[in-house]
């Protein structure tokens, strides 16, 4: 008897570590996104398979990002980074009090960071924005985003297939 579940433990043992690896990488490495919606129009689209690196917490303007908000997950682009200010005027962004070019701001409102009463980006925390900014939830409704709640950055496509390959800001 106890030679069988010596002989049925090692049979299972390796489908036990690929179990052990394959949740290891998921949680920690690498996971599987599904874009919901239109926010991230027209970089990326509804339905479309992503990668995400959790495993970086070096993140870097115009990364895309994934992160909790409500009880959801959201993916928008980095526009400002922790102790930055920004300030939108007639469509161009300021970073800093210097012009930025944002290939999306032609599209954005006024608007800047003391409409939640700071003059600057805390400490880790990003302002993040949909590239459809007509149709995104984003820093400029629920504010600045703590790194806590960013979940990793996205870095591959997978789905459709012509849009397969590295993700480029």
């Amino acid at each position: 008897m106890k030679d069988k579940i010596v002989s049925i433990a090692k049979e299972l043992l390796p489908y036990i570590i690929i179990i052990i690896v394959v949740f290891g990488i998921k949680t920690y490495i690498a996971t599987p996104v599904l874009v919901d919606g239109s926010s991230m129009s027209p970089t990326l689209s509804d339905k479309q398979f992503l990668i995400l690196n959790r495993s970086t917490k070096k993140l870097n303007r115009n990364d895309i990002v994934v992160f909790e908000y409500d009880n959801s997950k959201l993916i928008k682009r980095i526009i400002a980074l922790p102790g930055e200010t920004i300030e939108y005027k007639d469509g161009i962004l300021y970073i800093n009090d210097r012009k930025y070019d944002d290939k999306f701001a032609s599209i954005t409102e006024n608007f800047d960071l003391t409409n939640f009463g700071i003059q600057k980006l805390p400490e880790n925390s990003y302002f993040l924005l949909g590239d459809n900014r007509n149709n995104s939830i984003d820093s400029r409704i629920i504010g600045p985003v703590n790194i806590e709640k960013i979940n990793g950055k996205v870095v591959f496509s997978l789905y459709p297939f012509n849009t397969f390959g590295k993700i480029e800001k």
